[in-house]
């Protein structure tokens, strides 16, 4: 069912930046829409052209994908560039997995795997930083699909540390969001990850398909309560309730 909508909100769609030509915004999108806002989805992979102002839009949203933010690629230097715009415009910026990691290469952090080749592919422990508990509540596991992390930029707030990789949640600059985990996978998408992700769960410190599933199955309300909230944080400067009950200037 809809959400209860702010009359006062940004009108102005979101940019939605994804980097296949199957991916989709999942529940990001879902809970964008169902708070009012439309979707501007654009793939610069696919020839997409990224605005040159957000003056149009209400923030931006950058999704992850297979690729490295250290790849070579055009199009993945073009985007890391192109951040520039919503730190310049002071715009609401969200970036997931590839997304937060394109934001820190372009504020000069690093972007690389661990030693040991270990990863986070299923469900890990999360943990708030003091900024974070600030901020809002956070949930006890989430959803990782990655080979690589990302050093926290300098300047950034960590809100969240894990085990295997510690920069988990940052922000920096006030309107500017990272995230390392996947809080966006509906249950078909996760299906189609396990399925199309398989071949990495011989990765070290990868789980199973069946883990990922059962995971789902404990873990996701959480997770998805925790994002429809953290949403709001973003994008309209909420804090959450259950934290403090002001508000923060976006």
């Amino acid at each position: 069912m809809p959400t209860e909508q702010n009359p006062d909100r940004d009108r102005r769609p979101i940019l939605i930046v994804l980097h296949q030509e199957r991916s989709s915004p999942g529940r990001v999108g879902q809970l964008l829409v169902e708070k009012g806002y439309c979707l501007d989805i654009r793939r610069p992979v696919l020839g997409d052209p990224l605005p040159t102002t957000l003056a149009d839009h209400a923030g931006a949203v950058v999704f992850g994908g297979p690729m490295s933010a250290n790849d070579p690629d055009d199009f993945v230097k073009k985007e890391i560039d192109w951040i520039e715009v919503p730190l310049r415009e002071k715009r609401p910026f969200l970036g997931i997995c590839l997304g937060a990691q394109m934001l820190v290469r372009h504020l000069g952090g690093k972007v690389q795997a661990n030693n040991d080749g270990s990863t986070e592919i299923g469900w890990y422990p999360l943990r708030p930083t003091e900024k974070g508990r600030l901020l809002m509540h956070w949930p006890k596991m989430v959803y990782h699909f990655h080979r690589e992390g990302f050093e926290l930029p300098h300047g950034a707030d960590l809100l969240a540390e894990g085990d295997a990789y510690p920069n988990q949640a940052f922000r920096y600059d006030g309107g500017a969001w990272g995230l390392q985990f996947h809080a966006e996978l509906t249950r078909v998408m996760m299906h189609r990850w396990v399925v199309h992700g398989a071949h990495r769960f011989i990765l070290p410190n990868a789980q199973q398909g069946r883990e990922h599933l059962e995971g789902r199955m404990l873990f996701d309300a959480p997770l998805r309560a925790w994002l429809t909230e953290f949403l709001d944080l973003v994008f309209e400067g909420k804090i959450a309730k259950a934290a403090h009950s002001i508000t923060l200037p976006v």
